[in-house]
């Protein structure tokens, strides 16, 4: 399996480059949840080895990342994560291969899709980001990222019901999503320079002035 993942992350990572996310860096407003991500996401990544977990399941934040950075942005982020794995945890290439793609570059791009399709078939507010593309499209993204690479065949550390390891899926899906959606919202509040996706004149329109 890490051939295919190789050839569709390598194509992903370039596709992203084309679009040079680099320039959302210039004003430095994204530069703390770039440095955020690096830091913390490859422990989240890392926690199953680092601990002997049957399910090789844990917490991604691809769809964090994404609202964050972009996906032209977050894609080369998430590769660079699934390369420091392999600094604090024993995996193996191919492993890190695999990481980058279910955990990283598949979830980030079903939540730019998602994302695109919601601001064209939905009122465009503040309730409709925070809960469709922050906690709700999170979960929808990350379990659908999970069930695929199970049907595909993603190895788990020991054998385990494929039943049992969907579920699991499942829960650690609406994880990923409680602390995506509670996220976003208080970035929304304090923080809105770090969401690359974002903007105020889209989803707080201006009220027509009375009379």
């Amino acid at each position: 399996m890490s051939g295919s993942s190789l050839t569709v992350v390598v194509c992903a990572l370039v596709g992203a480059l084309l679009f040079k996310p680099w320039r959302l860096l210039a004003n430095g407003g994204l530069i703390s949840p770039l440095l955020a991500a690096l830091v913390i996401t490859p422990w989240l990544w890392a926690l199953p080895w680092l601990h002997r977990m049957p399910v090789q399941l844990q917490l991604s934040w691809a769809c964090l990342i994404t609202l964050m950075l972009g996906w032209p942005l977050a894609v080369p982020v998430l590769c660079a994560v699934a390369a420091i794995v392999g600094l604090i945890a024993p995996v193996t290439w191919a492993q890190q291969v695999d990481m980058a793609l279910w955990l990283g570059v598949v979830p980030a791009t079903l939540s730019f899709a998602l994302g695109m399709a919601l601001r064209r078939w939905l009122p465009h507010n503040l309730f409709v980001y925070i809960l469709g593309r922050g906690f709700l499209g999170t979960v929808l993204c990350m379990f659908v990222a999970g069930a695929l690479a199970q049907w595909l065949g993603l190895p788990l550390a020991v054998p385990v019901d494929p039943e049992l390891a969907m579920v699991a899926r499942w829960l650690i899906a609406w994880g990923d999503g409680f602390l995506t959606g509670m996220l976003v919202a208080i970035f929304v509040a304090f923080k809105p320079q770090w969401l690359a996706t974002w903007s105020d004149e889209i989803y707080l329109p201006k009220k027509p002035p009375m009379g």
